[in-house]
């Protein structure tokens, strides 16, 4: 077995030789480490030892708390280790999803893979730069693996939402922004602090925006939601609280998602808000080839979203390209459905709906 032998177990990847599982969504607590590319709570469980990127440790902590073994890395840091019965080196390098958000670059008796984790070729003002390397395998994220799923330019965006923000505000409404906590959120907060509007932060993600502040993130003013000062202020709360409470004290109020699923005409709908803003952290269907372009792999392993669809269409363009842990049905073209559930009425909880 090649010691970069990828294997797909218990809903995470895994390197046996190497000891090493990627983004492991199960605790691993035995001698093996994990690469967590960022802290999102997919990415993340209660593992004994990790090899993250300094903020991910920070914000792992904010939301896990416990002890572990950290190896922390910075942006374009290689370093040995040995585990399983071959050493190997890691490199961290920006993926440009969340603030922290790390690429491994992972090279043993040889040969290289690169695994992305969750990333984006788009410039974000919360987050660094993804800067990926050339690798013979690549193992990449696909949330937006189809050709329909192209974001609009983000200027025009921006400038809608901002509107939507000023409009409500004009008629004495409060905008509430559903967004997720981590990542999205002060994504956000930048995007309309730039435009000179007031935030407030529900207390989750605000907690967690704090944590950007003490990484270094330069932020624009924010403050903690509270219902008694909030007029006259946008409101950014997760997705999932879209039944709080304190919503109800704000009386009118006009909401909207920020998500990537915008592009679906049934996005409105499934979240119960006036408006939608198709606005990710992840890559859209022409970044994933660019990706595939910058890193020129021999190989190409596709994980999450729509993996078989986009692996199909890499063999499509002469790729050697599969999705991995995935039966792909002999490549009969058969294709499954993974887009979000939908919801059964205004302001249910969107907490299970796929991130964006």
């Amino acid at each position: 077995m090649p010691a970069l032998d990828l294997q797909s177990e218990r809903g995470g990847l895994h390197l046996p030789r190497l000891g090493l599982w990627l983004d492991a969504p199960h605790a691993v607590r035995g001698t093996e480490r994990v690469f967590v590319s960022h802290a999102h709570s997919d990415h993340t469980a209660r593992h004994r030892e990790v090899i993250l990127s300094a903020p991910t440790a920070e914000l792992m902590r904010a939301r896990l708390g416990g002890e572990r073994i950290e190896h922390r890395l910075s942006f374009g840091e290689t370093r040995a280790f040995t585990g399983g019965d071959s050493a190997f080196r890691l490199t961290l390098l920006p993926a440009g999803h969340i603030l922290g958000s790390a690429m491994a670059l992972i090279e043993a008796e040889g040969s290289s893979l690169l695994y992305t984790g969750d990333f984006q070729l788009r410039p974000s003002l919360a987050a660094e730069p993804c800067e990926p390397r050339r690798a013979d395998v690549l193992v990449m994220e696909t949330t937006f693996g189809r050709p329909e799923y192209r974001f609009p330019p983000a200027t025009r965006v921006v400038s809608e939402l901002v509107g939507f923000c000023r409009e409500t505000l004009a008629a004495g409404a409060t905008p509430v922004l559903f967004a997720y906590s981590l990542g999205k959120s002060q994504e956000v907060l930048c995007l309309l602090g730039a435009a000179g509007l007031p935030v407030q932060l529900h207390p989750q993600a605000h907690k967690l925006t704090h944590v950007y502040v003490r990484c270094g993130q330069a932020l624009p003013p924010f403050e903690v939601f509270k219902p008694d000062t909030a007029r006259g202020r946008v409101l950014i709360c997760p997705p999932g609280f879209t039944t709080l409470p304190e919503l109800e004290a704000l009386g009118a109020v006009r909401t909207a998602v920020v998500t990537g699923w915008a592009l679906n005409s049934s996005c409105r709908f499934q979240y119960g808000v006036d408006a939608a803003f198709p606005l990710s952290d992840h890559a859209d269907f022409p970044d994933l080839l660019r990706m595939v372009e910058l890193v020129s792999p021999r190989q190409i392993l596709t994980v999450h979203g729509f993996a078989a669809d986009f692996a199909r269409t890499l063999r499509e363009r002469g790729h050697d390209a599969r999705a991995l842990g995935l039966e792909e049905q002999l490549d009969l073209g058969l294709r499954v459905e993974q887009r979000p559930k939908r919801r059964k009425a205004r302001h249910q909880s969107a907490a299970a709906l796929p991130a964006s």
